[in-house]
């Protein structure tokens, strides 16, 4: 019995100490704002999709990169139709797109998308100021590039945006994924942009400037998160990715358990790839100057929800040993549970419900829904634990999720 409090103790602890950096994060976010860049210049952008069977979503991604305030002519896009086996690329091409066909079964994965797509326009002779990557069920703000624009112009060098959801109100998995999202954007990324350290990539809508695919010679991250690889690998390389927040992107979250889990299975797998490939490079940061990116970016890749993990499965260990042997101690171990349990919920519900409040204007979905879905981000949260266990042991590959939400952006933006 005293060995498991002294665990539960432990493990509290180190949370405690890993992540209390995160509340002056919260802090930040909700009193500050960074600023913004006022004076600017036209810069080319090469807007860049890696598709794979989109032809249901990419037409309204497209329609809305054609609506952009910023001016038509210093933008093209440029679609890498990967392993497709509908018209996704007839789709990209009636819509104005430069489309290169892939047909690789042995390198499949994003990243190996992204080096295909800036080697075929290199060798094309297609040189741009930015690229900007995107997937192709987005949807992005009229103002989008404009204001990614502004950032570029300001000299940051590596640009990641606000990302919202097309189909928050869906059920209680597509807003959980919303809501992570959302507080990434507001009360990490914006409040590390705040404090002038470094921001971290999230899958989509980020720009980066021609410099660094030339010193990286094209795109060279191929991890199951290449997003969280080239974050990681740009900070060690003393780069700093900026954060815009008037750039607002949307996007189609799972609605299924069985998508969410595989995709989850994979973020998890990866983020594993990521800590063994450049944790011991960013642990050997710590101390040093201008270190605290690093060490934001190993709490974010190392596997901590393991230990929650070893947790559960200790306490819940105990509660079967005590049944057996010992009941006496039965009702002490399972309040001391359920007392772990309903404070993890709580910490999580705040998180969302701080959230949902700060974001409400954004959130396209009944105020209702908002509120509802505040209550089941916690559960959405802890199943991120079977998830991460379950990719421990298991092998994991890039499978690709069905997109089907054909929306414009005028449609999304009507709350339901």
């Amino acid at each position: 019995m005293r060995t498991l409090e002294i665990v539960n103790i432990f493990i509290a602890v180190f949370f405690v100490a890993a992540y209390a950096y995160q509340v002056i994060y919260l802090i930040v976010g909700l009193v500050k704002k960074p600023e913004v860049p006022k004076e600017t210049v036209m810069n080319r952008i090469a807007v860049l999709i890696c598709a794979r069977n989109e032809e249901a979503v990419i037409g309204q991604l497209l329609a809305s990169v054609r609506q952009q305030t910023y001016a038509g002519q210093y933008v093209d896009i440029f679609v890498a139709a990967d392993n497709c086996t509908d018209d996704t690329a007839g789709t990209a091409r009636q819509a104005g797109a430069i489309v290169y066909e892939r047909f690789n079964r042995e390198r499949v994965g994003k990243g190996y998308a992204l080096e295909f797509l800036l080697d075929k326009m290199e060798g094309d002779g297609k040189i741009y100021d930015a690229y900007l990557v995107l997937d192709a069920d987005n949807l992005l703000d009229e103002h989008y590039i404009e204001e990614m624009n502004k950032m570029l112009c300001a000299g940051h060098r590596i640009i990641t945006s606000y990302r919202n959801s097309k189909n928050f109100g869906s059920n209680w998995i597509s807003a959980g994924y919303s809501l992570w999202f959302l507080r990434e954007s507001r009360y990490l990324n914006q409040a590390r942009m705040t404090l002038g350290t470094s921001c971290a990539v999230s899958g989509t809508g980020f720009m980066v400037h021609r410099s660094i695919i030339e010193k990286n010679h094209g795109w060279k991250h191929f991890l199951l998160t290449e997003d969280i690889e080239f974050t990681v690998d740009s900070i060690l390389q003393g780069e700093k990715v900026a954060y815009c927040k008037d750039a607002i992107l949307y996007d189609e979250q799972p609605v299924t358990f069985s998508q969410s889990w595989c995709q989850r299975m994979r973020w998890a797998k990866g983020n594993l790839q990521v800590f063994e490939k450049y944790g011991r490079s960013l642990g050997r940061t710590l101390g040093r100057e201008h270190s605290f990116a690093c060490f934001d970016m190993l709490m974010t890749i190392m596997p901590a929800v393991i230990l929650t993990f070893l947790c559960c499965l200790l306490n819940g260990a105990a509660v079967i040993v005590s049944a057996a042997y010992k009941p006496v101690y039965l009702e002490r171990i399972m309040a001391e549970a359920g007392f772990a349990l309903f404070n993890v919920y709580i910490t999580l519900f705040m998180m969302g419900f701080i959230t949902v409040l700060s974001e409400w204007k954004r959130i396209q979905a009944s105020g209702f829904k908002k509120i509802l879905y505040s209550f089941t981000f916690p559960v959405f949260m802890l199943t991120y634990i079977p998830v991460t266990a379950s990719a421990l042991f298991k092998k994991v590959e890039w499978k690709p999720i069905r997109h089907d939400i054909s929306k414009s952006l005028e449609e999304v933006r009507m709350r339901s």
